[in-house]
């Protein structure tokens, strides 16, 4: 039998849809989920971006479009950056692609095989995927819980070698809700200048923050040489299944990332762009989205926390909660698979994120009621109260 490429089998994915679909077969069979799994919220996409698609679908607009993305959403994003990044870049630093291949394309372009990256540890699954998959080294920095699971510059600079190409920074991050200060933001893209790396900022949640501002590493060169922002419409507009995303860069980086998105992808759909360019023209959405936000967010931890063998900071910004479990005595897979079977509760393992995530479980409340959220709580307290 003929074997697989390496690239092949050094592919993982993301380790969330393998316990998705296990709750899903759990619900074909009759079981009641709650899921707190997957970062998909569960409002309306904007009523303004869904009217605007329908009428470019009417209108034919079906067809192939600019590789690079409309120009309109393309000068859309400008305009967002300048209110919302203080930076207005050009048209030829923004490219329109979903996030996760803004990240996988950035890696390739930026980073030879062999080389080292600098990612946070627990972050976000896709960034191990596609640094191992590429065949560059992957180089975590534990963001430690005691420091409220900040990137430390000091943890980072310690991880530097003459072998290190590319930095990652996730602020709000995945999976823990931390944000960071700006003096540790500028203090990283101070770091990744004095040693000619790229940094790769992941803003995705940057509009979803309660109890901070958010503070880009961009603000240091507005994107002009090293610094990379990936942005997304998915989560701060509920657009999860419009993959819509797009990047702000160098224009060297910018234009060999359009080249393979060329070569795979050939481009994305003029009517979904179109409805995206109402989306970040909604100045109401997202404001009344974190309200709602918040209100499950505090219901949530304060539930959480009165369990006693649980805890669990409270997150400043995206939506999601990392649940210390190590009072239970259980690891991590363990514990999600136990709490799914036996209370139909649906959660993370946080090692699903990084080997500094052991110990600890991400539950998202993006998709979940307040109602939904109570009677959560209420099953993890009588679930706990059973192991004793």
């Amino acid at each position: 039998m003929k074997s697989l490429s390496k690239v092949a089998k050094n592919l993982t994915g993301q380790p969330m849809f393998h316990l998705l679909s296990k709750a899903r077969e759990m619900e074909r069979t009759g079981k009641r989920i709650i899921h707190f799994e997957i970062g998909d919220p569960d409002f309306e996409s904007p009523r303004q971006a869904i009217e605007a698609t329908k009428k470019a679908l009417d209108e034919n607009f079906t067809h192939y479009t600019d590789s690079m993305g409309l120009l309109e959403f393309r000068e859309e994003v400008c305009k967002y950056t300048d209110k919302y990044w203080g930076f207005k870049p050009s048209i030829n630093q923004i490219i329109e692609c979903p996030a996760n291949t803004i990240i996988d394309f950035t890696i390739r372009c930026a980073v030879n095989p062999g080389e080292e990256i600098i990612y946070p540890d627990p972050g976000f699954s896709t960034y191990y995927s596609a640094i191992r998959y590429n065949g560059m080294i992957p180089v975590g920095v534990q963001l430690k819980e005691e420091n409220g699971f900040q990137m430390n510059p000091d943890d980072v600079r310690k991880k530097i070698t003459d072998n290190t190409r590319l930095i990652i920074l996730n602020t709000p991050n995945n999976p823990t809700g931390s944000t960071m200060i700006e003096k540790e933001v500028l203090e990283i893209a101070k770091i990744a200048e004095e040693n000619d790396l790229y940094l790769l900022s992941d803003e995705v949640y940057a509009r979803i923050i309660f109890d901070k501002t958010h503070y880009s590493p961009s603000i240091m060169d507005k994107c002009k040489e090293r610094c990379i922002i990936l942005n997304s419409l998915s989560k701060a507009y509920s657009m999860s299944g419009w993959r819509l995303g797009y990047a702000v860069g160098p224009d060297e980086l910018i234009e060999k990332i359009n080249l393979l998105l060329q070569t795979i992808i050939s481009c994305q759909p003029a009517f979904t762009q179109i409805g995206g360019i109402a989306a970040l023209q909604d100045i109401q959405f997202i404001t009344k989205m974190v309200t709602k936000l918040r209100g499950r967010r505090d219901i949530l931890i304060k539930g959480i926390n009165n369990i006693p063998e649980l805890s669990c900071k409270t997150p400043e910004g995206s939506f999601y909660a990392f649940v210390n479990i190590k009072g239970s005595g259980m690891n991590s897979d363990t514990y999600a698979g136990k709490l799914l079977q036996d209370t139909g509760v649906c959660v993370l393992p946080g090692n699903c994120f990084g080997q500094y995530g052991e110990g600890y479980v991400r539950l998202c409340y993006a998709s979940t009621s307040i109602n939904i959220i109570k009677d959560a709580l209420y099953k993890i307290e009588k679930f706990h109260e059973s192991l004793t």
